[in-house]
């Protein structure tokens, strides 16, 4: 991992996208519409940091789709195309950030920094989070290298992956709750106390290439849906979704991978069809595992599921969706095992269990 001490200005592009650190009251509630410009004048810059501004669209991140998330990945790839460019912020709403940054990292083959950040409390408020957590932004992206797509919120920095909205409404907003943070920032100095494990890179995928958000006459992308099973739960909406046309399915289980028979049955017909399934747990913390019969985890590995590992529902989906959108995965089995090797990651302790210290680096503009 690379730091910067030279004392050069930094050349940051930010890309505002919405969300509430862009919103303001509407008369009945609050609604993206501030631009990244108005946005980033809030914000002090870091010393020795030049900014640049790309509107890229303006939604409330509830409504973020594949579409939006592909099209911010193709701004990304062209950004970087200048090598002059040091770094990448990225303004998000925090209802789908932890989606559209794990989509990021999973195609992000550069060393230079990608950083998202957002807003608990609205545009212009006076105690607003949202110029601070630009300022730590923009104080990564700087300095940084070699760490992937990052998530920078509360002084916190995370890696994309595993990390997710973790508290609907506190300025700390975010957290894998499988590991520990990725490293802090404040004072005008950023400490980075791990390497964020990755998998290999994806190419840009095709569609990257023309998505459009709200775009008639595109190409439909695969449909990937997500479905949880509780006490009293039966194959009815698996069922329903492989019938809607879905083309990979997400199986919030119970525990560390369960459900039941009747359930395991609907995975290996989906299986059959030729639909991906993963498999996640609704338990916030930990890895999954094969462990129980009886529709567990043993069962619907056995009718052609993948676990997810310690991620969860959202970062699951958009791992099966790169996986369907890109030209390495194909179908059958050489998809199930691009699969795989986006969701493997390496089966941590439950943070109560684990040992051993962290490793600390500082990274403090000189």
């Amino acid at each position: 991992m690379k730091r910067t001490h030279d004392g050069e200005t930094r050349r940051i592009v930010v890309i505002s996208t919405g969300g509430t650190i862009a919103s303001r009251w509407q008369g009945t509630g609050y609604a993206a519409d501030a631009s990244g410009s108005d946005v980033l004048a809030t914000a002090p810059l870091p010393e020795g940091v030049a900014v640049e501004v790309v509107d890229l669209f303006n939604v409330n991140s509830s409504r973020m789709t594949a579409a939006h998330q592909l099209a911010l990945l193709r701004t990304v790839h062209e950004t970087f195309a200048d090598p002059g460019v040091d770094g990448i912020v990225i303004t998000h709403g925090t209802d789908t950030l932890e989606e559209t940054a794990f989509l990021l990292d999973l195609h992000h083959t550069d060393a230079r920094p990608v950083v998202l950040t957002g807003a608990q409390r609205p545009f212009g408020t006076g105690d607003g989070d949202g110029p601070g957590n630009l300022y730590d932004a923009l104080q990564v992206a700087s300095t940084v290298r070699d760490l992937g797509v990052l998530v920078v919120f509360d002084g916190r920095v995370h890696a994309a992956r595993g990390t997710v909205k973790y508290r609907t409404l506190a300025a700390d907003a975010f957290s894998d709750p499988t590991a520990e943070r990725l490293g802090r920032v404040g004072f005008s100095r950023v400490d980075i106390e791990r390497q964020p494990e990755r998998p290999a890179p994806l190419p840009l995928p095709a569609a990257a290439r023309t998505a459009e958000p709200g775009a008639t006459g595109a190409a439909p992308l695969p449909r990937v849906d997500i479905v949880t099973h509780h006490s009293d739960g039966d194959p009815f909406l698996l069922n329903a979704a492989v019938a809607a046309g879905a083309r990979g399915i997400v199986l919030v289980a119970t525990g560390a991978g369960n459900a039941t028979p009747e359930i395991a049955a609907a995975v290996a017909d989906a299986v059959a069809r030729g639909v991906l399934v993963a498999v996640t747990t609704r338990v916030p913390s930990g890895p999954l595992a094969e462990i129980y019969t009886g529709g567990g985890a043993v069962d619907l590995v056995a009718a052609g599921a993948v676990l997810t590992g310690t991620l969860r529902a959202a970062q699951a989906r958009i791992a099966l969706l790169a996986t369907l959108l890109s030209e390495e995965g194909g179908t059958g089995a050489r998809a199930t095992a691009l699969l795989r090797r986006l969701l493997d990651g390496p089966v941590r302790a439950e943070p109560a269990l684990a040992t051993g210290g962290s490793r600390s680096a500082v990274a403090a503009r000189a």
